[in-house]
């Protein structure tokens, strides 16, 4: 298995990646927010990682930048969407995929790192919600118990809560 960064040309294995992936009702959601995020322009940059096995695409992740406004020395990312080929999943392609994100994002200088995904999966990389939970998002979340935060580099917990800024791809209440 190869971990890379993903290019433009990878667009459609990534939307073919996500497609397959999700579930009917949220498939095409997902997999325009993926490609949305490939061609998104941001700074800090987006980081966007395909997994290929026999020069195949079969697993794509984001992860995206995340700030507070007036808030200029917070550093933090938000990792999603993350996609596995069904026929290729239980296979570790996804661990690899994150934690390979998880070290970039770490070594470009952010201290936090949330998801709103399943807790079981989640939990094993660190992820908690109570680490997320002074940390507001733009939209009301229809599953409070899967937005949780890891801590990646030394930072200060924010005592009362925070709005959080994301880059525009991921503000969509649809995805929330």
């Amino acid at each position: 298995m190869n971990i890379r960064t993903a290019t433009h040309l990878d667009r459609d294995a990534i939307h073919r990646v996500h497609w397959s992936a999700f579930a009917e009702d949220e498939r095409a959601l997902v997999s325009k927010l993926a490609i949305d995020l490939l061609l998104e322009g941001t700074s800090p940059k987006i980081i966007s990682l395909v997994a290929e096995m026999d020069d195949d695409v079969v697993g794509h992740v984001a992860f995206s930048p995340v700030s507070i406004e007036n808030d200029h020395t917070f550093q933090g990312s938000i990792l999603g969407p993350l996609g596995i080929i069904p026929e290729h999943q239980k296979r570790g392609i996804g661990s690899k995929l994150l934690e390979t994100g998880m070290q970039q994002v770490s070594s470009m200088g952010a201290d936090i790192l949330f998801v709103y995904g399943d807790p079981k999966y989640y939990g094993r990389f660190g992820f908690r919600a109570d680490v997320a939970e002074q940390y507001i998002p733009p939209y009301e979340i229809q599953y409070p118990f899967g937005w949780q935060a890891v801590t990646l580099n030394e930072s200060q917990a924010k005592a009362s809560p925070v709005d959080l800024v994301f880059v525009s791809a991921l503000n969509n209440p649809a995805l929330w």
